[in-house]
C-alpha cells in the first residue's frame, strides 16, 4: 500500500506473546516511521494490538537506544567509549580464542526472537555457531515454558488444539494458570465459546485478567496444582466417570493410577490447596461430564516452583481419563511454546557437527556454577541475564568472574550496565528480515527501515565472528533469505520460501490439524498416554503423578511472579526504555491480601520491603482482595526480585534434554515477609 512517498507495510509486532502473536501495519515515509497499528486482515489477531505493540513505535528514534559499539575498561562505571565494529569484533574473537572454546558460552533471550519467534532462525543460527565452534550453548526455553512442558510430556500430551477450535467447539474451558495477559488473542475465542454457552472456569493463585471472562474462579495455594488434579482424578475414577473405552485403548498404567488415587481424596486435596472439598468434587464432575472439555495450561508462571513440573504431569492425565483427546474442543488448548499437530520446521543447527567436549547441561543451577568455575567469555544476545535466573546473587558472583561479557541488544539493561565489557547495538524489528509463526500461520516481516546508527543484526555479528574464528561452514547462504528458506523447507509450511510469502502478501496458513493427536499417537515411548511412566522411573522421578510440598520456610508468605500487559520478559530494559510502558508500570508493586496487610500495618500504596534469607526487594503495596491471604504476587523482571528466589535444580541433569526442548529451569520458589519500608 503506497500513497505518494508514504507507504504502509504489513509486518508483525516484535513482542513474543506466543501462541497468539499480533499482526501490525506500519506507516513509513522518507525513511521515517509514522505510525503502527493492528492489522485487521491478520487471521490471528484480527486488528488487535495491545499496549506493548503500540509502544514499539517508541523504539525508533529513542534517545536511549544503543547506536554504536561500546567498550569500557572497568566495570561498575559508566565509562563507555565508542569503537569501530572491527575493533569490537577483533577484541571478542581474540578473547574467545584465548579462553578456549569450552570456556566460551552463548546465551540468548526473547530479544533475539523479536522478528523470528516460531521460526526461531536467530536461535538456530546461534546454536549452529556454537555447535561448529564447540562452545557452551544453553537453551532459552529453560527460563520460560520448558519445565511445565516436561511434566506434560512425561504423560504424553504436548500438542495442543488451537484457539479457533476452542472458540467453535469447547463446551467447558478450564483456564488453569493461563492468564490472558500472556496470550491476549485467545480472549476473542474464549468470548465466542461463552456466547455459544460454554462454561469457563479460572484456576489460579490470584484473580487474573482471565477471571473477568469466567463463570467460576478457584484460587488455590501456590504449588498445589498437582494436588487439585489428583483430587479431581480421585472423584472421576471413584464415581466411574472416566471413559473406559479410551483408557483401555490409548493409555498405560490405569490400574496403578486408580490404586494410587485411593489416598488422594477431595478432603486430602482441600487440606493442601485451600479449596473446599465440595468445590474440588464439583469441578471434577463438571469436567468429566461435559464434552468436549478443554484445559488451557499456563505456559510459564505456574511452573516456576520446585514442584512445578508435577502440575503439568497430573493435569495432563485429566483429558486422557475422560476421553477428551483427539477430538474437536477437547484436550489441551493453546500454550506458550506448544505446537499443533503437524506443525514443524526444518533444522539448520548442525548438531551432528558439534565436537566432543565437556559441556554444561541445560540446567540453570549448573550454568550458575559454571559461570563461577569454568566459563570465562560470555556472549549474550537479546537477554538480561540477571533478571532471568533465580538466586541471582550466585549468578552475579559468576558474572563478576568473567574475563569478557558481550551484550547485543537495543538498549542497555541491568546486566549490561553492571557487568558487560562490550555493548553491541542491535537492529530493531523493522530494520531486518524476519518471519514469525503462530500455531496456524506464517508471517513475513520485511525490512522497512535502514538500521539506526551503526546497529547490526545478530546474524551479521555471528557471521563476522565466524569469519574471524575460521568457521567457514557457518553461513553457506548468499543472502538473509537463505537461512529462513532452509528452515521453512518443510511439508507443514508447504515448503514456503521468503519469495513465495512475499508474493502471497506476507501470510500463509500452515498445513496443520486444529485438533491435537487426531491419530491417537502420543508423545511417549509406548505411543499411549502414560499414567504410569517407566521413563520417569528410569530418571529417578515418580512413575505416577504426585504432589510434593514446596520447601518449608520460616517466612510466612508464599511469593509468586507473573506477566502483565505492560511487560514481557526483558524486552526494552523491561519496558523502562519505552516511555508509555515505563509510565504504565513505573515501579515494583506487590499484591497483598487485606488481612495480611492489616496484620503488618501496611496501607494500600505504602512503601514496603520484601525479605527472606536470600535478600530483599523494595516495592509498593497493592492491597487487594483479588489475592488470598498467605500469597503475595508481583510482575516479574524487576531488578532484585530474583535475589529472593531459590535457584536450586528441580529435575535431574539427565532429564533436562529428554524432549526436543530443554527443561532445566531452576526453582523460583520464595517465601517472604513483608514489612513497611
Amino acid at each position: 500500500m503506497e500513497t505518494g512517498g508514504r507507504r504502509t507495510v504489513r509486518t508483525m509486532c516484535p513482542m513474543n506473546c506466543h501462541p497468539t502473536l499480533c499482526g501490525m501495519l506500519v506507516d513509513v515515509e522518507d525513511g521515517r516511521l509514522l505510525d503502527v497499528r493492528g492489522d485487521p486482515d491478520n487471521p490471528d489477531s484480527q486488528g488487535f494490538l495491545c499496549i506493548r505493540g503500540h509502544a514499539s513505535r517508541e523504539i525508533i528514534g529513542n534517545p536511549r537506544r544503543l547506536l554504536h559499539p561500546l567498550v569500557r575498561d572497568a566495570r561498575g562505571r559508566d565509562a563507555w567509549r565508542p569503537v569501530s565494529w572491527e575493533s569490537a569484533l577483533d577484541l571478542i574473537a581474540e578473547r574467545m580464542q584465548r579462553a578456549g572454546r569450552e570456556a566460551v558460552a552463548t546465551w540468548s533471550g526473547h530479544g533475539l526472537f523479536a522478528n523470528n519467534y516460531g521460526t526461531r532462525v536467530g536461535s538456530h543460527l546461534l546454536r549452529r555457531f556454537s555447535n561448529l565452534y564447540g562452545c557452551q550453548w544453553w537453551s532459552p526455553t529453560i527460563i520460560c515454558w520448558g519445565l511445565g512442558a516436561f511434566g506434560l510430556g512425561l504423560t504424553g500430551i504436548l500438542e495442543t488444539n488451537t484457539k479457533e477450535d476452542m472458540g467453535r467447539h469447547a463446551e467447558l474451558v478450564l483456564l488453569w494458570g493461563a492468564n490472558l495477559a500472556s496470550q491476549p488473542n485467545t480472549a476473542r475465542h474464549l468470548v465466542a465459546a461463552r456466547r455459544r454457552g460454554a462454561r469457563v472456569v479460572t484456576i489460579d493463585v490470584r484473580h487474573t485478567e482471565a477471571a473477568a471472562q469466567s463463570d467460576d474462579v478457584l484460587l488455590l495455594r501456590p504449588g498445589t496444582d498437582a494436588a487439585l488434579a489428583l483430587g479431581m482424578m480421585h472423584v472421576i475414577v471413584r464415581e466411574g466417570l472416566h471413559d473406559r473405552a479410551f483408557v483401555h485403548a490409548h493409555t498405560v498404567g490405569f490400574d496403578a493410577l486408580a490404586a494410587h488415587l485411593d489416598a488422594h481424596t477431595p478432603a486430602w486435596a482441600a487440606s493442601i490447596t485451600g479449596l473446599a472439598a465440595e468445590r474440588i468434587a464439583a469441578l471434577a464432575r463438571t469436567y468429566a461430564t461435559t464434552r468436549p472439555a478443554m484445559i488451557l495450561v499456563g505456559g510459564s508462571s505456574m511452573h516456576k516452583g520446585a514442584n512445578g513440573w508435577q502440575g503439568g504431569r497430573a493435569i495432563a492425565c485429566l483429558p486422557a481419563l475422560t476421553g477428551n483427546l483427539g477430538m474437536a474442543g477437547g484436550g489441551l488448548g493453546p500454550r506458550h511454546g506448544s505446537a499443533t499437530h503437524g506443525q514443524a520446521l526444518a533444522s539448520i543447527v548442525a548438531q551432528e557437527r558439534r565436537p566432543p567436549g565437556h559441556y554444561v547441561p541445560n540446567q540453570m543451577a549448573r550454568i550458575a556454577e559454571a559461570l563461577v568455575e569454568r566459563v570465562r567469555v560470555l556472549l549474550l544476545f537479546g537477554t538480561d541475564l540477571v533478571s532471568s535466573f533465580a538466586d541471582v546473587g550466585h549468578v552475579e558472583a559468576g558474572l563478576a568472574r568473567q574475563d569478557l561479557i558481550v551484550t547485543h541488544d537495543l538498549f542497555m539493561n541491568d546486566t549490561t550496565r553492571r557487568f558487560a565489557d562490550v555493548a553491541l547495538p542491535a537492529t530493531a524489528w523493522l530494520e531486518e528480515l524476519g518471519c514469525k509463526s503462530t500455531n496456524t500461520h506464517l508471517y513475513l516481516m520485511p525490512p522497512v527501515l535502514e538500521p539506526s546508527g551503526e546497529a547490526r543484526s545478530a546474524t551479521w555479528v555471528m557471521r563476522e565472528l565466524a569469519r574471524r574464528l575460521g568457521l567457514t561452514e557457518f553461513y553457506p547462504w548468499t543472502s538473509d533469505e537463505g537461512p529462513l528458506d532452509a528452515i521453512l523447507d518443510h511439508p507443514a509450511t508447504g515448503y514456503a520460501t521468503v519469495g513465495a510469502l512475499r508474493a502471497e502478501g506476507g501470510m500463509r496458513a500452515l498445513r496443520i490439524s486444529h485438533v491435537a493427536y487426531p491419530d491417537h499417537r502420543f508423545d511417549t515411548p509406548s505411543g499411549k498416554v502414560e499414567f504410569y511412566s517407566e521413563r520417569a522411573l528410569r530418571l529417578g522421578l515418580p512413575a505416577l503423578p504426585v504432589h510434593e510440598d514446596l520447601p518449608a520456610s520460616r517466612y510466612p508468605l508464599a511469593f509468586r511472579q507473573g506477566r502483565t500487559l505492560t511487560h514481557f520478559h526483558g524486552f526494552y530494559d523491561h519496558g523502562r526504555a519505552l516511555p508509555s510502558l515505563a509510565a504504565a508500570d513505573p515501579e515494583p508493586v506487590v499484591w497483598i491480601a487485606p488481612a495480611d496487610a492489616a496484620a503488618r500495618g501496611i496501607a494500600d500504596g505504602a512503601a514496603v520491603r520484601l525479605e527472606n534469607e536470600r535478600g530483599e526487594l523494595r516495592a509498593r503495596a497493592h492491597v487487594t482482595s483479588r489475592i488470598p491471604a498467605g500469597t503475595v504476587w508481583m510482575r516479574d523482571g524487576w531488578d532484585g526480585l530474583n535475589r529472593l528466589t531459590s535457584g536450586r535444580a528441580v529435575i535431574p541433569d539427565e532429564a533436562v534434554d529428554l524432549f526436543a526442548f530443554s527443561a532445566g529451569q531452576a526453582a523460583f520458589d520464595a517465601s517472604v515477609e513483608i514489612r513497611p519500608a
